[in-house]
């Protein structure tokens, strides 16, 4: 797609010229409806694409009303729908994103505590 082409041209200048430490730890589909075609089509289409390339998440976090209207009353979506598919969508993105790397067992701490 030409709005990913774009962002990957400004990562890759922010890379470059700012911080050559920025990484991106993967794409991340959100407010996918999956009873349109065109959805299911565009997610099918960017993992056998850009999944060559670049981690694409499989979380995927689902449209919403209530995520919609969490927004509306200021809330997160844990608080205003705790047992909802997107509640539910963020907490399986956390565990994926953080078993991304393997924790070490042994850090060592540099905090001054023993």
């Amino acid at each position: 797609s030409i709005g990913l082409d774009l962002l990957l041209r400004s990562y890759h200048k922010v890379q470059r010229g700012i911080n050559p430490k920025l990484t991106i730890d993967g794409i991340l589909f959100t407010m996918v409806d999956f009873r349109t075609n065109n959805d299911r089509s565009i997610v099918q289409s960017m993992r056998e694409t850009v999944g060559q390339r670049i981690r694409v998440f499989n979380t995927v976090i689902p449209f919403s009303v209530r995520a919609a209207e969490s927004n509306v009353e200021c809330k997160s979506i844990f608080a205003y729908d705790k047992n909802g598919k997107v509640a539910q969508a963020y907490e399986d993105l956390t565990k994926e994103v953080l078993d991304l790397e393997p924790r070490k067992k042994d850090r060592s701490r540099n905090d001054g505590l023993r």
